[in-house]
């Protein structure tokens, strides 16, 4: 299998403005609903769930429902009132516990211990699921030692303002998370990488500033890796492999939050961008419903219209409107049927425009005909699949409309699954 790395890096071609001027504080919209969590593992044969329907849970309680170290945290206190089955992208299984807030202003007290002696097992223990979804078990494996975090404050996909406002009107909990993280893991080499507008005037924050280019997606982590950093990811790996580690923005001043104030924090901060293309700044509880946002700017997707979760180059379509805001949600965007994307089934007319655009100079023509046949492991050896960053961008460019990102990402999801069957079955 070829593992190349990124050379001669293509040049980004899409402007990444700023967020726009005089958004203000986010918006919060607070929990009048259920709300669902999404659990990472599926009920397992005759496994009996730790947290029952009909349980009390309260604000910040970590849900650990089969054992192990998975885990959810309740967003606010309440009672269970459903867990049951759910089928994500790829036909991932996971296990969605529906909550029922219920006046209770308790919170869980389990955090105190790990605030007054902070370790970092402690704080995987509580923080796994803050708003941001840190992963923070990346600061704890001993294979993969971590020299450097990088606080990424600059949003990796276009309508995206997320970590950019964190930055910006939560400065504090952002000084306060690099502290705590300094602490918790020893590492003394911190940067925080920003639009150079955004950065401007903080004064000091207990890490070096970086700077990155404007232009899509120049903030992607193995671009900024290769062009700020000097040091190339090889295909397949990650940085974490040489060593550095990005955190958002948003995952940090979760942790400066949790450790200022001694309480988790639920309340997730993302980009709304209805149909009118002007973008809204809202704080919701997690697991809040995508509907439910969007009938707060009472906007109601029409027939053809697509909800995505993230921006236009990298998130995903949703199918229902009950989808929850998850940890990592940065975004919701609402595409009018009328302007967004056409997929087809054309064949590839090699014009070689995706080519042209690709950052990591792949033949993405040729890469993509092996995709359309399901030959995953021949794509990946002659025509270096997993040098894709899934940038979006050769799917931007297809006069065919084919929905290429789509293919590659399908394929990995598919390679790693046959290596998880192989390496359990061996």
């Amino acid at each position: 299998m070829m593992k190349r790395s990124f050379l001669r890096l293509g040049t980004p071609c899409l402007d990444h403005p700023p967020a726009p001027a005089g958004t203000g504080p986010a918006e919060r919209i607070l929990a009048d609903g259920p709300v669902t969590l999404l659990h990472p593992r599926p009920a397992e044969g005759k496994a009996v769930p730790a947290v029952k329907v009909g349980d009390r849970v309260k604000a910040g309680q970590p849900l650990a429902l089969y054992g192990g170290p998975d885990y959810v945290t309740a967003p606010l206190g309440g009672r269970v009132a459903a867990l049951r089955p759910v089928s994500g992208s790829f036909g991932r299984m996971s296990t969605a516990v529906t909550l029922v807030h219920e006046a209770d202003p308790t919170s869980d007290e389990g955090f105190a211990a790990v605030r007054s002696a902070p370790t970092l097992a402690g704080a995987m223990a509580f923080l796994a699921q803050l708003p941001g979804r840190p992963g923070l078990e990346r600061l704890a494996d001993p294979d993969r030692p971590i020299r450097t975090l990088v606080v990424h404050a600059a949003d990796p996909d276009l309508l995206v303002y997320t970590h950019q406002h964190v930055l910006v009107t939560r400065i504090h909990d952002v000084r306060s998370g690099i502290r705590v993280l300094k602490q918790l893991t020893g590492i003394e080499e911190v940067i925080i990488l920003a639009r150079s507008e955004v950065i401007q005037g903080h004064g000091e924050l207990g890490a070096h500033i970086r700077t990155v280019d404007h232009r899509y997606p120049s903030a992607l982590p193995p671009l900024v890796m290769a062009r700020l950093f000097g040091r190339i990811v090889p295909a397949g790996r990650t940085p974490e492999d040489l060593g550095v580690c990005f955190m958002s923005a948003e995952a940090v001043a979760s942790i400066g939050e949790a450790f200022d104030t001694g309480r988790v924090p639920t309340l997730k901060t993302l980009t709304v961008t209805p149909r009118d293309g002007r973008p809204r700044m809202v704080a919701v509880p997690i697991g809040t419903p995508v509907g439910r946002i969007l009938a707060h700017f009472g906007v109601t997707p029409a027939e053809g219209d697509r909800v995505v979760l993230g921006g236009p180059m990298r998130g995903a379509a949703v199918y229902a409107l009950d989808h929850p805001v998850e940890p990592d949600t940065d975004a919701v965007l609402v595409l009018d049927a009328a302007r967004a994307a056409a997929v087809s089934d054309y064949p590839c007319v090699n014009c070689g425009e995706c080519v042209r655009v690709c950052p990591a100079r792949m033949q993405v023509n040729l890469l993509v005909r092996y995709l359309e046949a399901q030959k995953y492991e021949e794509a990946e050896e002659a025509y270096d699949l997993q040098a894709c960053i899934e940038c979006g961008l050769c799917s931007y460019v297809c006069v065919a409309h084919i929905p290429i990102v789509q293919h590659i990402t399908l394929a990995k999801h598919e390679l790693a699954r046959f290596r998880r069957a192989e390496g359990t079955n061996g």
